[in-house]
């Protein structure tokens, strides 16, 4: 298909979106006629993070690496950091979002209890999926893409810090992940075929329409090119892991409460990195909900009120981010190595 026609295409896909009271992410049908409960429930196995550096680390690209989908630039009022969104009506909305991270030199896992959490109590929630994740995890970002109450957002292939690396690489971690994405939906597309649910995939976006910057991250320079990728980058504003030391989920969601106004936007992870926010999520979203919040995604978030933005990402106060910065290596894509035999 021509460029100018996938422009086209994408183009008017995003403004039926924003002209409709909700946007659609998947299909109950598509997600409960491809797997059984058992499947999606999942397993012990699923939460399963490797060592970093047991292997040597893979920077090995997709299948394909541009996407077939390309989106229209970001309008200007939305081509800053956002950090969260005033709601117009006053309404007590909250977004609930997860990393989904994966650095070149491990595999991350798949917290399959916060998903059975989520899908139980019908909380919709906004995963930012890395591509090289996707590509690790094919089975679980499937069922996360066919799943009507959840929404997908690109999180980098392999984790990289915008503010640190080249335009160059930057346009490979975002695309990459795009076109990964778009092979998964190509073969979630024939199963559903397969099982007389092709009508349902128009339910499923083609590719992810909104982006989080790994370690919250950038630059004046990536802000421009996310934005001219037609990638709106959503920070947050509320921390849902902080940790007094003590490890407590009651305390982490206790300080997340503290902080939550309407149209928060909560970071939390569901790659079973850290380890305690299984535990965190069931108490947090009780007492959202006794809070009188009601749970939205993210771009149902945008389309209620006007969003708040900064230049610079960060994750409680300005700065508190930019260790990262020398922390991880190869722009971000690697964990630190080994220092000792216990870490081997």
């Amino acid at each position: 298909m021509p460029t100018v026609t996938r422009l086209v295409l994408a183009a008017l896909f995003l403004l039926a979106a924003a002209t409709s009271h909700a946007a659609t992410y998947g299909s109950e049908a598509l997600l409960r006629g491809l797997w059984t409960n058992a499947q999606l429930a999942g397993s012990p196995a699923d939460r399963v993070v490797t060592k970093p550096w047991a292997q040597p680390p893979d920077h090995s690209p997709p299948a394909r690496l541009t996407p077939e989908t390309l989106l229209p630039p970001v309008p200007g009022s939305l081509r800053e950091v956002i950090r969260r969104v005033n709601p117009a009506k006053g309404e007590r909305l909250v977004a609930l979002t997860f990393d989904l991270c994966e650095r070149a030199t491990n595999v991350a896992g798949y917290q399959n209890e916060i998903i059975n959490h989520l899908r139980a109590q019908r909380i919709p929630a906004t995963f930012f999926a890395g591509g090289k994740w996707m590509r690790s995890h094919p089975e679980k970002a499937m069922q996360l893409m066919a799943d009507p109450l959840f929404e997908i957002g690109d999180h980098a292939w392999t984790h990289a810090n915008m503010a640190v690396v080249d335009d160059a690489e930057a346009r490979r971690q975002v695309l990459w992940t795009q076109a990964q994405y778009e092979l998964l939906r190509g073969e979630l597309a024939r199963r559903a075929a397969d099982r007389g649910l092709s009508a349902e995939m128009a339910a499923v976006p083609p590719v992810p329409r909104l982006f989080r910057l790994p370690y919250g991250r950038n630059s004046a320079r990536t802000l421009d090119l996310l934005a001219d990728l037609g990638l709106p980058v959503i920070q947050w504003d509320v921390l849902g892991e902080w940790d007094d030391g003590s490890g407590s989920p009651r305390k982490s969601a206790e300080y997340a409460m503290k902080r939550v106004h309407p149209g928060s936007i909560i970071l939390l992870h569901a790659n079973a990195v850290p380890k305690n926010t299984q535990l965190v999520v069931p108490i947090l979203t009780r007492l959202l909900a006794a809070a009188g919040y009601r749970f939205v995604t993210v771009s149902d978030l945008l389309r209620a009120g006007t969003p708040d933005t900064v230049r610079d990402g960060y994750f409680a106060k300005p700065g508190d981010n930019v260790q990262y910065d020398t922390l991880f290596l190869g722009g971000g894509t690697q964990h630190p190595r080994p220092t000792d035999a216990k870490h081997q």
